[in-house]
């Protein structure tokens, strides 16, 4: 049964109904038990205080912490098996779930895949088994997260990110006019979701080169600005691969793309956008 379906009274009632019966042990599994309120976990509270002696009850949740009021009263008369995945170990994880699937995908395609996704484990799990269904046995690569996951800011924008961070200008444009292509919005609207996405992240790396250069950590630096760590690591390269000076003017040239666009200009936005990657991406002469 499903907590959005069965209040905690049910599951308790679900439980001593199976009981009377007696025989083997039995088991009442009840998902989504983070929707739950106050008075569901009270039923379970006092279900448990003598609970159906040939009845297992088994709460799963998603996003349950140890110290929630649920957790605790399970605690005190059964087992709270917590399931967590430290954010550093994303990547790694996800690894693992592509292999016991029985399909393989190399580090980049996963931390691509974590990038995309988020840390959300019902959502990564969910992407995992679609790519590993597709793939039918073939190596995933990070082209195919790239084309095939559904990620929480819809397309992800880091195949233009990773491009202009490399400083090379072909790709970025190529990522950019494959992310305007493959979005499953106006290409008006997805074109200022892309520049507002790479004002953003030029703001990162700017603010991530400042950081390294007084000497902060990357593992600080992911704390301070609350970006996944491997996020915070590549934007840490990526700021290597370009002076102060460069980042400064990128961050200018992308205010006055950001303006330009939204009718300061006389030029189409697509043109206007073309200009400033080929100019805050490729190197000086």
């Amino acid at each position: 049964m499903h907590a959005s379906e069965a209040s905690g009274a049910d599951a308790a009632s679900a439980c001593n109904s199976l009981g009377l019966f007696g025989g083997d042990a039995r088991a009442v599994i009840v998902d989504g038990v983070d929707a739950w309120k106050t008075a569901d976990v009270n039923e379970i509270e006092a279900y448990l205080t003598s609970p159906a002696p040939t009845t297992v009850l088994v709460l799963v949740g998603d996003s349950l912490k140890k110290d929630s009021a649920l957790a605790k009263a399970v605690a005190k008369s059964g087992e709270v098996h917590l399931y967590e995945v430290g954010k550093k170990q994303l990547p790694e994880w996800v690894g693992e779930q592509f292999a016991r699937l029985g399909a393989a995908a190399d580090r980049d395609a996963c931390r691509a895949l974590v990038e995309a996704v988020g840390d959300g484990i019902g959502d990564l799990e969910s992407e995992i088994q679609k790519l590993a269904t597709w793939a039918n046995g073939e190596p995933i690569t990070r082209t195919a997260v790239e084309q095939l996951a559904v990620g929480r800011a819809e397309t992800p924008i880091f195949s233009v990110t990773d491009a202009w961070g490399s400083r090379d200008v072909a790709a970025t444009l190529r990522a950019t006019e494959s992310l305007l292509e493959r979005s499953h919005r106006p290409r008006s609207g997805e074109l200022m979701r892309v520049i507002a996405s790479l004002v953003s992240h030029v703001g990162r790396v700017r603010k991530i080169a400042a950081l390294a250069d007084e000497g902060v950590r990357s593992s600080e630096i992911a704390s301070r600005l609350k970006v996944h760590p491997f996020v915070a690591e590549k934007s840490a390269r990526q700021a290597g691969n370009f002076s102060a000076e460069e980042l400064a003017q990128a961050t200018v040239r992308l205010a006055e793309l950001e303006a330009g666009s939204r009718g300061g200009s006389r030029l189409p936005a697509e043109l206007q956008l073309e200009r400033t990657l080929v100019e805050i991406t490729r190197r000086a002469d």
